[in-house]
C-alpha cells in the first residue's frame, strides 16, 4: 500500500503533544472503515460498531464508495430482469444500486457522522487500463463525473436520500475524494500518473461543483513522500485549480513523524502558491504485527506500541493543526481482518476481526480516552 517513509528533518512549527487549551472543531476525529466490518458474511453488525466508534469520539468517518459496485451495468437493457429492483436511474440513465453506500450513510447520521466518501473503480464497462490488483481507471472519464453527480443527487444537501428517510438526522455530505493513492500502480496503472490522474480529476471537479456548488473537492490521497508528489500535481497546467483540500496519508515509524510529514506538505503547497487551503491526514496509524513483524514496513509495531504511539499521535495532531491548517484525521482503520500471512495492514485496526470474532486491541483504549480528550 506504502512504502515506509524516514523522516529525519525538522519541520516548521512542530509543538509538543501537550492538550490544546480549546477543543478541536467537531468532525476532527475521523476513522477509516473498510474490510470485516462492510463484508456482510463476515457477520459483523454496522449500527452496532457506529455506536462503538461514537462512544470513543470518533465524528467523521472515510469510506471507498466504490463506482463498480454501485453501477456495474451502463445501461438498463443490460440489467437483469431480476435485479431491476435494486437499480434507480442515475445521471446519464445509468442504473444505480444505492445499497451498500446507504448502508453506511444511514449508520453515519444516525450517531450523528459525517462521511468522506473516497469514489474509486471505474466498471467493466468504462473500463480502461487496469492496476496489478485489477482495479480500473475510466476508459472514458466523463461518466465518472456522472457518478459524482449522481452521488449528490442522492446524498448532496438536497438529495433524495434524505427525504426518504426523515426519520435520520440529517448530514449531507459536502467532501468528496476523487479517486485514491494515484502514484502507486495499485490503485492507477498509467505512467507517469499525474497528467492523467489530473485529467480524471477535472470532469470529477466540474461535476461536484455543478451538482453543489459549496461542496468540496478532496485531490486524491498521497502516501509516501507525499510533498514531493503534491508538487508534481502542481506541475500539470491547471491542476491547482480542481481541488478544495489536500489528503495525505503520513505514515511513519513515530509519531512525531507524521506532524513533520504534514509540515513538509504545507511548505510544498505553499510553492504552489496554495497556502489557503486545508488539508486532511486522510490515513495515519500503525500496524500491529509484534511477533509476525514481516519487516515490510518500519512503521510494524506491537500491539502495545500501536497504543502507545495513538495516545501520542492525537494530541501533537490538535495542537499542531491551526498552523497545518490542518481539517481533521483519521485514524486507520477500524477493524482489520487479522490472520496468518495476511497484508500487515490487516494489522492496523482498532480492533481484531479473527476467525469469527472480534477483539478490542489496546489501542481502542488509548485512542478512545485522548480523542475524548481533545475534543474536551
Amino acid at each position: 500500500m506504502v512504502l515506509a517513509v524516514a523522516v529525519t528533518m525538522v519541520a516548521p512549527g512542530v509543538a509538543a503533544g501537550r492538550l490544546p487549551g480549546t477543543p478541536v472543531p467537531r468532525g476532527f476525529v475521523g476513522m477509516n472503515i473498510d474490510g470485516p466490518m462492510l463484508n456482510a458474511q463476515d457477520g459483523v453488525t454496522l449500527p452496532s460498531q457506529f455506536g462503538l466508534m461514537r462512544s470513543r469520539g470518533v465524528q467523521n468517518i472515510r469510506a471507498v464508495f466504490s463506482w463498480s459496485v454501485a453501477q456495474p451495468y451502463a445501461s438498463w437493457a443490460q440489467v437483469p430482469a431480476s435485479q431491476s429492483g435494486g437499480f434507480v436511474n442515475g445521471a446519464g440513465g445509468v442504473p444505480t444500486d444505492f445499497a451498500g453506500t446507504d448502508q453506511i450513510v444511514a449508520a453515519a447520521a444516525a450517531n450523528g457522522m459525517t462521511v468522506l466518501p473516497t469514489v474509486i473503480g471505474a466498471p467493466s464497462w468504462d473500463a480502461g487500463p487496469r492496476t496489478v490488483l485489477g482495479l480500473a481507471r475510466p476508459r472514458d472519464n466523463q461518466p465518472y463525473g456522472w457518478y459524482f453527480s449522481t452521488l449528490i443527487g442522492r446524498y448532496g444537501p438536497h438529495g433524495s436520500f434524505w427525504s426518504q428517510h426523515p426519520d435520520l438526522p440529517r448530514r449531507p455530505i459536502r467532501m468528496w475524494e476523487a479517486w485514491n493513492e494515484p502514484n502507486l500502480s495499485q490503485f492507477w496503472p498509467t505512467r507517469p500518473w499525474a497528467p492523467s490522474y489530473v485529467a480524471l480529476l477535472r470532469v470529477a471537479h466540474a461535476a461536484i461543483k455543478k451538482a453543489d456548488s459549496g461542496a468540496k473537492v478532496v485531490l486524491a490521497s498521497l502516501p509516501n513522500y507525499s510533498w514531493r508528489l503534491l508538487l508534481t500535481i502542481y506541475r500539470v497546467p491547471g491542476a491547482r485549480r480542481l481541488f478544495d483540500v489536500v489528503d495525505v496519508h503520513a505514515y511513519t515509524k513515530q509519531p512525531a513523524g507524521v506532524i513533520q510529514i504534514l509540515g513538509f506538505v504545507r511548505t510544498s503547497m505553499k510553492l504552489g502558491r496554495d497556502s489557503n487551503k486545508q488539508m486532511i491526514a486522510g490515513e495515519v496509524g500503525w500496524l500491529s504485527t509484534g511477533r509476525q513483524q514481516s519487516r515490510r514496513y518500519d512503521f510494524e509495531t506491537t500491539e502495545a506500541g500501536q497504543a502507545r504511539n495513538a495516545r501520542a499521535l492525537l494530541p501533537l495532531l490538535a495542537a499542531n493543526r491551526r498552523s497545518l491548517r490542518l481539517l481533521g484525521f483519521y485514524w486507520y482503520t477500524w477493524m482489520g481482518d487479522e490472520y496468518q500471512a495476511a497484508d500487515p495492514f490487516n494489522f492496523s485496526g482498532l480492533l481484531s476481526f479473527h476467525s469469527g470474532q472480534v477483539r478490542a486491541k489496546p489501542a481502542l483504549a488509548a485512542f478512545g480516552q485522548v480523542a475524548r480528550k481533545i475534543e474536551h
